[in-house]
């Protein structure tokens, strides 16, 4: 991934980044937390499967809690919201996509783990919200955009509303997704994410 500090993670002094030590961390803390689970996972682990030394991870995170949200949140800066032609293609596009990086192992255990302990831990709940989900509204701000320009759905005078119609969009549709495919273990397929993006684009066109 890149080798600048992910939004909300503090830069620790010390030698330069390295993009590919990095990217062996994440892959390794995913990977643990796949064999031994949350509870069992420690950074002397991780930096043993990376090949790397332990002060290493510590120069870079300062504990397990902020390693293991960034190596789930470089998971989800690979959605990218295609560009389609359509509100109702893009939505579809995305959600796919989504749905296609849930169905991944890694991607099942590190987030239902760091969910689970978030419960316990409002620091934990703080950085998910910082390092995942602001960082994944930049696809409803743009899938936006791109309506408004194509004339689908009207623009908003009042930026406070603006502002909690996307929080709420996110929420709808990052909510249904992963319930869907995390807690219900049903199928995203096409015919759910044309039915599911039917909904959603319904109801922008007639509430903006």
């Amino acid at each position: 991934m890149c080798s600048e500090p992910s939004p909300g993670r503090t830069a620790r002094p010390g030698r330069p980044r390295s993009a590919e030590a990095d990217a062996a961390i994440l892959l390794a803390t995913r990977q643990a937390l796949v064999e031994l689970g949350w509870s069992k996972l420690t950074m002397g682990d991780v930096a043993t499967r990376a090949g790397v030394a332990k002060t290493t991870l510590y120069r870079r995170w300062a504990g397990k809690n902020e390693l293991v949200v960034d190596a789930v949140a470089v998971l989800f800066d690979e959605l990218e919201l295609p560009d389609l032609g359509s509100l109702a293609a893009d939505v579809e596009g995305v959600v796919l996509q989504f749905a296609s990086i849930l169905q991944r192992p890694e991607t099942k255990t590190a987030l239902m783990a760091v969910v689970a302990e978030s419960t316990r831990d409002d620091a934990l709940r703080g950085r998910i919200r910082s390092a995942i989900v602001d960082r994944q509204k930049r696809l409803v701000l743009i899938g936006r955009e791109r309506a408004q320009v194509r004339g689908e759905i009207p623009y908003e005078a009042d930026a406070a509303l603006s502002a909690r119609h996307a929080d709420l969009i996110f929420d709808v549709v990052a909510g249904a997704v992963v319930h869907r495919a995390l807690v219900s273990a049903e199928p995203v397929d096409r015919e759910w994410a044309r039915d599911f993006t039917a909904l959603i684009c319904t109801g922008l066109q007639t509430t903006t």
